[in-house]
């Protein structure tokens, strides 16, 4: 039997289900997919609150606010290249891509201020930290975060959770 993605998600924060968590994992594992890894990789998960993400934010990158999510990538890819074989953690076998931290009340203010279901939006940022893990980023706000976008879109999808 081929080895599974490994997904441990904590919450610190009252109200985030049992079907949260699933979503969570079936958004990583769609994601990985989507882009083509085919290795069994980990990803942490922290499900927090606006003042645990903005600690979070400030200790990290010393912005003083909340966000929507953060992620923490534990290798250094490059958008459309997959880890490989060599990136595998020798005890466990998988690749240890990162750190997600989502914060459920953004997730719960966006899905309001977009006009969508809370599960598109979890979705959502949890596909973009899949893809920040992978490499992707949107920092000039052109090219890069066009192609993010696309890849975004391409997950929500498969997922039939488009807009």
């Amino acid at each position: 039997m081929a080895k599974r993605h490994y997904i441990p998600i904590t919450a610190d924060v009252e109200g985030v289900s049992d079907r949260a968590k699933a979503l969570i994992r079936k958004t990583v594992r769609a994601a990985l997919e989507s882009e083509g890894v085919t290795l069994p990789c980990e990803v942490d998960v922290l499900v927090t609150g606006d003042r645990g993400i903005r600690r979070i934010n400030r200790a990290q990158r010393q912005v003083d606010k909340p966000t929507d999510v953060l992620s923490f990538p534990a290798l250094e890819l490059r958008p459309g290249e997959p880890p490989s074989a060599a990136d595998a953690d020798p005890g466990t076998g998988l690749v240890p891509l990162g750190d997600m931290v989502l914060s459920y009340e953004r997730v719960a203010a966006q899905a309001k201020e977009y006009g969508h279901a809370r599960s598109r939006e979890l979705a959502y940022l949890v596909t973009h930290s899949v893809l920040h893990l992978l490499g992707y980023d949107h920092l000039d706000e052109g090219e890069q975060k066009a192609l993010m976008r696309r890849h975004e879109e391409a997950v929500m999808e498969k997922l039939m959770l488009k807009r």
